[in-house]
């Protein structure tokens, strides 16, 4: 038996390493992409692109004004026609308009409450959000200041008022890099669309070379050729990921390593097992590469959505709660951020490794209950 499974892996590898396009993709996720979405996807807004409707053109409006500034916001013009602003948001060629009234200077010199408009494009609304925000703190900052010069209260006596003195500390990410998060979230998607890719461009290659029939009419058991699948896309993805954090992860991002090496590659093994095996049924149904990708697209997308890592299982409907304990990558996102970010041992993630194990032995026994059905029909 050994010596069968032994041959059907070194012909898996082989095929592999002949593959030079494959190997190139694969360089290629577990590299450059990785280090794109570490660069390119983040929480943070900057650069807002913002236009500016100044119809008071006093002194306290070009004060405002000259806090709208980078990072944070890029002005883009000071426009002179209301009309104007639909242009620039319909064109997308500015996501915020800062409307000053002409009432503004003289509301201010009499003490009374001055507004502005703020107008955003919510087609980005997290974006468009965080802006809002960033720009609420400037007009607060400005009117303590404006009350101040004003003599309506002195600094001292602010200073004096009974506050909430809040001590803010982020743990495990001091400095909220959003780079740590979206480059170590990417290799941990990589961990699942590669097994899924690999296991099932193998079967599919078989059934398209015709060598399928073949493997089946051989001594070799149908699940020793399942296996010899599944094992080289488990060497080629360890391998890969390693090279990810000593190239990518820890030199470009400086992302921290807290946790037990040993202990995220033993049971990031079982998970590329989990998923390949689901690869091999995506391969059961599909006859040729291009299904594949199509089934593996389909299942790719509510498996991440469902796995809590853009949006808190505590956020979703209860409904999907629910539905998100069937994704694996639920468990295998959260098991990364624990023990690599946080540095926890098994006595914390055990959940987690239990739900990974467990998908992993559902999914290897339907794959290969269901390829002998279709094989057997």
């Amino acid at each position: 038996m050994m010596r069968r499974l032994l041959s059907l892996v070194q012909k898996e590898f082989a095929q592999i390493l002949r593959d030079k396009a494959l190997l190139f993709i694969l360089a290629w996720a577990f590299t450059g992409a990785i280090y794109t979405a570490g660069h390119g996807m983040s929480m943070e807004v900057k650069r807002f692109p913002t236009i500016i409707f100044d119809m008071s053109k006093g002194t306290a409006s070009r004060e405002l004004i000259s806090r709208v500034q980078m990072p944070y916001f890029k002005v883009l013009s000071y426009i002179q026609r209301e009309e104007e602003i639909t242009e620039w948001l319909d064109s997308g060629r500015a996501s915020m308009a800062i409307v000053i009234p002409p009432d503004f200077q003289r509301r201010i010199n009499g003490r009374e409450d001055a507004k502005i408009q703020v107008i955003t494009d919510g087609t980005i609304s997290m974006s468009a959000t965080i802006a809002t925000a960033y720009l609420a703190q400037i007009a607060s900052s400005y009117s303590m200041e404006i009350m101040e010069k004003q003599g309506r209260f002195t600094r001292a006596a602010f200073e004096n008022l009974p506050i909430i003195d809040e001590r803010l500390r982020v743990e495990f990410n001091p400095n909220n890099l959003s780079s740590w998060f979206t480059s170590l979230l990417e290799l941990l998607n990589m961990f699942t669309m590669v097994s899924l890719l690999l296991t099932a461009a193998a079967l599919v290659r078989e059934k398209e070379y015709g060598t399928l029939e073949q493997l089946l009419v051989s001594p070799a058991r149908l699940g020793e050729i399942f296996i010899s699948k599944i094992i080289p896309t488990i060497v080629i993805v360890l391998c890969l990921s390693i090279l990810s954090i000593f190239l990518v992860l820890k030199p470009i991002f400086n992302v921290p390593i807290r946790g037990s090496l040993l202990l995220f590659y033993s049971i990031a093994a079982i998970y590329v097992f989990t998923m390949s095996s689901l690869g091999i049924a995506i391969a059961t149904v599909a006859r040729n590469l291009s299904q594949a990708m199509m089934i593996m697209l389909l299942i790719l997308a509510p498996m991440l959505f469902l796995s809590g890592a853009w949006t808190p299982p505590e956020a979703m409907a209860p409904w999907m709660q629910w539905a998100s304990h069937i994704s694996p990558m639920r468990y295998f996102i959260d098991f990364g951020y624990s023990v690599l970010f946080k540095g926890n041992g098994i006595a914390y993630v055990w959940k987690d490794v239990a739900g990974i194990i467990i998908m992993g032995i559902l999914l290897f026994s339907f794959s290969i209950w269901w390829f002998g059905k279709k094989t057997a029909s």
